[in-house]
């Protein structure tokens, strides 16, 4: 291997452990690197949440989780959030939306200890989870559910 290839493969395997920013076409997933600490992240995505008028509904922290049993995992903790105006009324129409709203956001840690907010894209709620359940979200109702994704996480991030 010459030293221009070894480069270009270390250079490639850096850029592959880095989570991207994705778009809702590549994983239905969007990935924002936070300027604040896990603790501190989770704090201000929850203020954000509802300071719009949304519940946080708990948290689950699975490092802590793993502690118990005596494994080790760097901070991942998953903050439920909904608004119950709105996920009600399509919970009474398909009982089974339940296994998958409210909707859920990942507060992350990487092996470089940088800080990473995960969620679900507002297309990726529209297209794939209501559907699942034999339910549509309006065009305006995406919009809207991404405004409010966008806004929390960059509150929270940002």
């Amino acid at each position: 291997m010459t030293l221009r290839n070894g480069i270009a493969l270390m250079f490639a395997l850096a850029l592959s452990a880095v989570p991207q920013l994705v778009s809702a076409s590549d994983s239905g997933l969007i990935t924002k690197p936070s300027k604040y600490s896990v603790p501190d992240t989770i704090e201000r995505f929850e203020v954000a949440v509802k300071a719009r008028g949304w519940v946080v509904f708990t948290k689950l922290d699975h490092a802590a989780a793993a502690a118990k049993v005596g494994l080790q995992l760097r901070p991942r903790t998953v903050v439920v959030f909904g608004n119950p105006k709105l996920g009600t009324v399509p919970m009474q129409t398909a009982p089974t939306l339940a296994i998958d709203n409210p909707p859920k956001a990942l507060v992350w840690q990487d092996d470089q200890d940088r800080v990473w907010l995960t969620y679900n894209t507002a297309d990726y709620i529209a297209s794939h989870v209501y559907p699942r359940h034999g339910l549509t979200v309006s065009a305006e109702g995406r919009k809207k559910l991404e405004e409010f994704l966008d806004e929390t996480s960059d509150q929270a991030t940002k």
